[in-house]
């Protein structure tokens, strides 16, 4: 980087043709992460025909990689200030790598479940890398805006090829091999980051706080547990117990930081209101992207009769228009405040949520509503993660990076694990109060109503009459559950608007 002056007063270094090279290899970074997310999304049936899971067993081969990746995204972040972001983003890539090849070849949902332990523990170290080491490479605000940009833009592009990409793998080769795509980016990776990216670690950064450590992860995966299995299954006093546990381990997380000279969180940050503000915002615009891709697939697939292929191209549009957007952020955010920009973004969001409202079982009335609603979704999402995650890092010093972006992907991924479960179960839990059970022997009960994919399979097994009439019964009431899941989301996104719009200072 070299430091450019003008009459007056020197400006920030500017990036050299290399520090924008080594973006296209951080993206990299973010692309094997956004298409595995994505393909799982459209796996979830065939998954379901092979493997046979349970509900909770399906929601865990979800959901349990962000619970995992939450749970040690601080860790990470402050591991990579300490020994190096690159250090640490390579042995990510290449972790993740190895857990991908276990995935593929999973033969139980109990060593799939596995599997994505092991990715949720690599990919942690991967998303604060990239964000911190995009922190100590563009220090002008402008260039950074942008490679923040470009970042979550190769986000949305992941989650846009993933769909198509998974469609058509999954209509010619076995559901595992959704899971071998990311081997050719890891390599790539690999083989480049050494070379185009440069290494940046915290000069002074103190001793690593095992306890710490120990805390945030005790934290946050009870909590995100809690709340996962609270609604999917009710109230429970072992749930309250576990929950306890993770306020608990927070209180006492928080209270370390206060009384650390060089705290594994900097609790300060919080104080200032851009950040606190973007912290939110990430986490609730993720939510609601991450639930309509749960039950959107399904709805697709399973409802309207789509191949998994076609259930791709339907999503192609709204996920387009997340990369788009991240892109058009940058060029919003020099002309317009930061809040108000945000706000703009939830609130299309929102309107897309609302959207939803209008789908039925019928595929001739409902492709459009739904088609239109993701791509508002996508697209408020997609301004709304740039300019987050552009307010979280700028608000830190640079030799603080990895643990600032650790927040705000701490965030992100939280916002995943809770979009799933806490969506996707209130759409089972209307489903399964919705179903016309009349013609169901009541010893198949379980069988009939354990999740869309094995009703669907049941009905098929029924006489014409009886499997038609509950068929019918099934897409009605998996529709509902969607029609409740989309007032929910587009009150949280009003909601986390509102604040938004409150927020006055300007970027910094």
């Amino acid at each position: 980087m070299t430091t450019q002056t003008t009459g007056r007063a020197p400006t920030r270094p500017r990036a050299s043709a290399r520090d924008w090279a080594g973006l296209s290899v951080l993206a990299l970074a973010l692309l094997l992460l956004a298409v595995d997310a994505t393909v799982l999304d459209l796996a979830v049936p065939a998954i379901s025909a092979d493997l046979a899971p349970t509900t909770p067993q399906l929601l865990w081969i979800i959901d349990v990689y962000s619970f995992v990746l939450a749970g040690l995204l601080v860790v990470m972040g402050n591991l990579g200030d300490r020994i190096g972001r690159r250090k640490l983003l390579l042995i990510g890539a290449a972790g993740f790598g190895v857990a991908s090849v276990l995935a593929a070849w999973a033969m139980t949902p109990e060593m799939l479940i596995a599997a994505r332990v092991l990715q949720g523990v690599a990919g942690a170290t991967l998303m604060p890398a990239t964000l911190g080491l995009i922190r100590s490479m563009f220090l002008d605000p402008r260039q950074r805006t942008v490679a923040i940009a470009v970042w979550s833009a190769m986000a949305g592009g992941g989650a846009a090829a993933g769909p198509l990409l998974g469609g058509w793998l999954l209509e010619h080769y076995w559901w595992g091999s959704v899971f071998l795509v990311n081997l050719p980016v890891m390599l790539v990776l690999l083989g480049l980051g050494p070379v185009l990216v440069p290494e940046s670690r915290d000069p002074r950064p103190g001793r690593f706080d095992l306890p710490s450590a120990a805390l945030s992860m005790l934290a946050l995966v009870p909590l995100v547990y809690a709340v996962k299995e609270f609604a999917a299954h009710g109230p429970s006093l072992g749930l309250a117990a576990i929950g306890a546990l993770g306020v608990f381990a927070g209180v006492w997380f928080v209270r370390r930081q206060r009384g650390l000279a060089q705290p594994m969180l900097d609790l300060a940050l919080f104080a200032v209101p851009k950040f606190r503000t973007a912290v939110v915002t990430n986490l609730l615009a993720v939510f609601a992207l991450a639930g309509v891709l749960f039950f959107g697939s399904q709805y697709l697939q399973l409802v309207l009769g789509r191949s998994p292929m076609q259930a791709g191209l339907l999503l192609l549009p709204g996920l387009l228009a997340s990369m788009i957007a991240s892109l058009a952020a940058a060029w919003l955010v020099r002309r317009i405040r930061p809040g108000a920009v945000l706000g703009g973004a939830l609130t299309t969001a929102a309107l897309g949520a609302a959207l939803f409202g209008w789908l039925g079982p019928d595929a001739s009335v409902s492709t459009t509503p739904f088609v239109l609603g993701f791509l508002f979704v996508g697209a408020g999402v997609g301004v709304a993660l740039t300019v987050s995650s552009d307010l979280v890092v700028s608000s830190a010093p640079v030799e603080r990076a990895g643990a600032a972006a650790a927040v705000s992907e701490t965030a992100y991924e939280t916002g995943i694990a809770l979009g799933v479960a806490v969506l996707g179960s209130v759409v089972m839990a209307i489903f399964r109060n919705g179903l016309d059970l009349t013609d169901v022997p009541g010893d198949q009960t379980g069988a009939a109503t354990e999740s869309l994919g094995s009703a669907t399979a049941f009905a098929r097994e029924l006489p014409e009459a009886a499997g038609n009439a509950f068929l019918v019964s099934v897409h009605e009431a998996f529709v509902s559950g969607i029609h409740f899941a989309a007032i929910g989301t587009m009150s949280i996104l009003l909601l986390a608007a509102a604040v938004a719009f409150r927020l006055r200072s300007a970027r910094g």
